[in-house]
């Protein structure tokens, strides 16, 4: 990427795709496989649903770790419940924080002196900010690591798809009208990058009855599957308006979690 880069891709010559721009992790680190979650707008829930893939991928007896890349608006430090701050031993290399079932964490939130300290940084310093979580960060093994992305085609994701090896992305979305349109943006920017789509979620999708079991779907009708085979993509999971769900993650007690959601995705990432 050049010093003068626009970040629009679509009109750039400089082919960023086609070269080598990964950044080289630290000795202490080995990162086998990296998936990112994605939106194309803020709201949709993606801060959960890489909360529940580490959490269910972590029980599957893997090695896991969540690098929180949202840096103006981090939510893993709280899904998990993390107070702790992330340290470093010799100045140069920072540990992660480590959750009550053994996901390593990097959160921005981690670092600052109080959480609701706002990150008030423009664009390169906050995707620079992200290449350190990856390359400064003493990760150790870890067998999949999930990055948890900003909303949108910005800076971050971009940032993220050049600078890091990943594997396969993971779409998430809401049943509204403009699904279509928001899924294709994301999509559209991994396949400009040459990053697999792995598999898309539709969060907020329905609510089950208490009583009857009924699925309503207060959101509107759900367009998963239309969406999905739109944009090729093979493997997709729906998850609920789940009060409990929502009453863990405000807890910090996410990985307290009993439902099994995502059956197909933690398949797809395989």
């Amino acid at each position: 990427m050049s010093e003068g880069c626009t970040h629009d891709c679509s009109s750039c010559k400089e082919k960023c795709a086609e070269r080598d721009l990964k950044e080289k992790q630290n000795e202490f680190s080995n990162v086998k496989k990296v998936i990112g979650v994605v939106s194309g707008k803020g709201g949709v829930g993606k801060s959960l649903i890489t909360s529940l893939l580490a959490t269910y991928t972590k029980r599957q007896g893997y090695n896991v770790a969540v690098l929180d890349a949202d840096i103006t608006g981090p939510s893993i430090p709280k899904a998990f419940g993390l107070t702790e701050k992330a340290l470093s031993e010799d100045g140069k290399t920072i540990n992660p924080v480590v959750t009550n079932s053994g996901i390593k964490v990097m959160s921005i939130n981690l670092l600052l002196e109080n959480d609701t300290d706002p990150v008030v940084w423009r664009g390169p310093v906050i995707a620079g900010a992200v290449k350190q979580f990856w390359t400064d960060v003493k990760w150790g093994d870890v067998d999949y690591m999930f990055v948890d992305m900003p909303p949108g085609t910005g800076d971050v994701p971009l940032t993220v798809f050049q600078s890091l090896p990943v594997d396969g992305i993971i779409v998430v979305t809401s049943p509204q009208e403009l699904v279509s349109m928001i899924v294709g943006k994301a999509v559209k920017m991994a396949n400009m990058m040459g990053i697999p789509v792995l598999a898309l979620v539709e969060n907020m999708s329905y609510l089950e009855c208490p009583d009857c079991g009924k699925k309503l779907e207060i959101f509107g009708e759900s367009k998963i599957e239309k969406v999905a085979s739109e944009y090729l993509i093979n493997t997709f999971d729906k998850i609920p308006v789940n009060p409990a769900v929502a009453f863990l993650v405000d807890n910090g007690a996410i990985e307290n979690i009993e439902k099994q959601y995502l059956t197909n995705v933690l398949s797809a990432i395989k």
